[in-house]
């Protein structure tokens, strides 16, 4: 569908900054457009995404896919960790039939046992995930973050829902993506939108860290997309939000670029001390109910 050239871009190899692991940032160009639908560019970042868990000691049973897609992401972790279970929260985008479908993938991927679908329209509007707290070993979040309103409350909403030790991983658009759209003349023809949290992975790393995750480790890379049709450029622009919704991709007098470049930053942490209190001036307190009573009869 595409083809991919790699090329590097010194930003720092496994290097501690501040309290959070930085890796490598990478740029790849893409030598054909999208299409409308995203569905490529969510299959795409999905892939490199789980592909880093390769490395990750973890043996989940119980999975949260937010946002989940007809992609690729629920075959490889099936084939990574067999007999997981599947809890859904479909794209706000899926209906009818294709809601079905999901649905029924999701059940035959989680060998036929019972698992949640979680709202996502709901949690976008009740801020609460529809799951009970301490239930999922994994949340696999991918190009979500940067829609939302309020990132910091969906990374206290994944602590919750997550086990002791369980795993946070996710990717999502960072401040520098579509930068080619915000020259003055075009900001006057087109309806341009800023992303809903324009996160760097300074910003994620230090709000993990603030939400009481551990060893964050964050990733980020450019992918460079070339157009040769402005009508498609616009449409990819409306579909990644970066104009509005409702703009019916009508095509301004001035020169668009041929390029948008995308910011994609990756990372994973992980909830451990889920049973200490919050930390206070880099103390964590432990309640005194947590803590057990050595009598006579334990000690005999």
């Amino acid at each position: 569908m595409y083809r991919k050239q790699y090329k590097r871009s010194v930003v720092g190899e496994n290097k501690l900054l501040g309290k959070y692991s930085l890796l490598d940032a990478w740029v790849a160009e893409y030598t054909e457009p999208m299409t409308q639908s995203i569905r490529w560019l969510q299959d795409e970042i999905a892939t490199r995404m789980l592909q880093k868990l390769d490395i990750v000691k973890l043996e989940p049973k119980d999975i949260l896919l937010i946002p989940d897609f007809t992609g690729v992401h629920s075959s490889f972790l099936t084939k990574r960790f067999p007999g997981i279970r599947f809890h859904s929260a479909p794209e706000g985008e899926l209906s009818g039939f294709n809601l079905f479908k999901l649905r029924a993938a999701r059940f035959w991927n989680s060998r036929m046992k019972s698992a949640s679908m979680v709202s996502l329209n709901d949690y976008k509007k009740t801020g609460h995930l529809k799951l009970p707290s301490n239930s999922v070993d994994l949340v696999v979040s991918i190009l979500l973050i940067q829609d939302l309103a309020d990132p910091k409350h969906f990374l206290q909403e994944c602590r919750r829902v997550l086990k002791e030790g369980g795993l946070l991983s996710f990717s999502y658009l960072g401040p520098d993506t579509a930068k080619e759209l915000r020259s003055e003349h075009l900001a006057q023809q087109l309806p341009i939108q800023n992303l809903a949290s324009p996160w760097d992975m300074h910003d994620m790393g230090d709000a993990l860290l603030s939400e009481r995750f551990s060893d964050p480790v964050m990733d980020m890379e450019f992918l460079g997309l070339d157009y040769d049709s402005d009508k498609v450029l616009l449409s990819d622009a409306r579909a990644l939000n970066l104009i509005c919704s409702d703009y019916q991709n009508s095509i301004p007098a001035t020169h668009l670029p041929q390029k948008l470049t995308l910011e994609v930053i990756y990372g994973h942490a992980w909830a451990l001390g889920k049973n200490l209190a919050k930390v206070q001036d880099d103390v964590a307190y432990i309640d005194l109910n947590q803590i057990g009573r050595k009598t006579r009869n334990d000690s005999a």
